[in-house]
């Protein structure tokens, strides 16, 4: 059977860009293709035959078929692509990792950017989005305040090295920085960190941002 490129749907600037940072780390081949979200490309026939749920990022494997969610896509690299070291060897570290991996996506960005991002889906009433904003603004800030106390004074989030949990928690660290919410200074030198990293410099770039 011919093996298929893998292609990476994504949005600039979405969390997405964890997954694009991922893949240049590992420095396989891939294509990308750009879903317009604020168009709705996302919810059309064409996007939803690749991903059912319509939600960004998915990855379509060597088969034809294809990821959907970033904790899925982001497993499925470290697995596939072991000599990226994107996992720790250890049972309990990859736990870790994957504990982390689960807060970031779960709770900083599931309940915390999108009170912020998409305040219509808690309510439609102009009166109250303001305090549905502000209490996305509050989980995050408590989520960065947790994750900070787990950097300490470490270089990543797990282990001695880069894993997929910081390339998941540098793309929250991004939407912070660019909406200018604080961040504890562990998170903010964790940021700065991975910024300097070329897969991270050139995914920057590549989406339209430095």
């Amino acid at each position: 059977m011919n093996r298929l490129p893998l292609t990476l749907y994504m949005t600039p600037g979405s969390c997405s860009t964890g997954i694009h940072i991922l893949l240049e780390e590992i420095g396989v081949p891939f294509a990308a293709h750009i879903v317009n979200l604020p168009k709705g490309e996302h919810r059309q026939p064409a996007y939803l035959a690749i991903n059912p749920r319509g939600t960004i990022p998915a990855l379509r494997l060597e088969d034809g078929s294809a990821l959907a969610g970033f904790t899925a896509i982001a497993y499925w690299l470290a697995r596939r692509f072991p000599k990226a070291g994107l996992l720790p060897a250890e049972e309990t570290a990859v736990a870790r990792v994957l504990e982390a991996l689960d807060y970031v996506t779960g709770t900083i960005h599931g309940q915390g950017f999108t009170r912020i991002f998409t305040t219509d889906a808690y309510t439609t009433d102009p009166a109250l989005q303001p305090a549905v904003q502000a209490r996305g603004r509050e989980i995050v800030a408590e989520g960065f305040a947790l994750l900070a106390v787990q950097l300490g004074g470490r270089d990543w989030l797990v282990g001695e090295t880069f894993s997929i949990a910081d390339a998941a928690l540098f793309y929250v660290e991004f939407w912070a920085d660019h909406l200018g919410l604080p961040l504890p200074a562990h998170c903010r030198t964790h940021f700065e960190r991975l910024r300097t990293r070329p897969a991270v410099q050139q995914v920057l770039r590549e989406e339209g941002y430095r």
